[in-house]
């Protein structure tokens, strides 16, 4: 996808980009590649491939779910920025904060963040489930949103917590939703999640499946959970 693609599949569905934020897309392309070098952040550098399989993937999520309104929103797992990042270039309202368990990819992202003069972004060095316990992150965020971090199952496990009552978790999935969203249906209901919509569809250019899982939270997380590193992995809630 070339930049031009890009611009244009945005303002189709409705996104128009600045000159500036374009630009800010073209360095967080530049850093990326150039701080891959040094450290594993991406198996994807290709310019094109990152303008379509980070950027316009992370940016799909808007298209389900309005990011027009003020909100905060905590991103479990963002690894190099995906999909919290384009989403803040995008829309520079929101309050972002990304929690992530590698302290080298949180150098990356305030080093980004940095470069890219984004404001109200905010990173955190943690395992999403003790990040989930504490009481100044536990059900504070209006959405809290992953991308290709782990199975339903488990995730619901490690965002849900995150989540204020009234407020959503957003799960970025490939092929293979549907499946896991049977699968993830009892930790949903259990950590007070009702799923409320699921929309697949496939990527442009290289027609891949995708689909974006919109979970509202309707109830308070019990305490228990979630439970201590690596057990949600380990054993799932199912």
């Amino acid at each position: 996808m070339t930049e031009q693609q890009f611009y244009e599949q945005l303002k189709a569905k409705g996104i128009t980009l600045s000159d500036e934020q374009l630009q800010q897309f073209r360095k967080y392309h530049e850093i990326l590649v150039e701080w891959n070098e040094k450290m594993n952040l991406t198996a994807i550098t290709d310019r094109e491939e990152v303008y379509l399989k980070h950027f316009y993937d992370s940016i799909t999520a808007a298209f389900y779910f309005d990011f027009t309104k003020p909100m905060s929103i905590c991103d479990v797992g963002a690894g190099a920025g995906f999909p919290s990042i384009p989403l803040k270039i995008c829309f520079p309202h929101l309050n972002v904060s990304i929690v992530d368990s590698l302290n080298k990819r949180i150098t990356f992202l305030n080093h980004l963040a940095d470069e890219l003069k984004l404001e109200d972004v905010h990173f955190y060095h943690d395992r999403a489930e003790t990040f989930g316990k504490n009481a100044d992150h536990r059900e504070q965020y209006d959405l809290v949103t992953a991308r290709a971090v782990a199975r339903l199952s488990v995730l619901s496990e490690l965002c849900l917590p995150l989540a204020k009552t009234g407020g959503h978790f957003v799960a970025m999935k490939g092929a293979g939703a549907s499946e896991e969203l049977d699968a993830g249906q009892k930790a949903i209901t259990l950590l007070g999640g009702k799923k409320t919509a699921v929309h697949a569809f496939t990527l442009p250019e290289e027609e891949s499946e995708r689909s974006v899982i919109v979970v509202e939270k309707v109830k308070s997380t019990p305490k228990k959970y979630p439970r201590k590193p690596g057990t949600p992995n380990k054993s799932p809630l199912s």
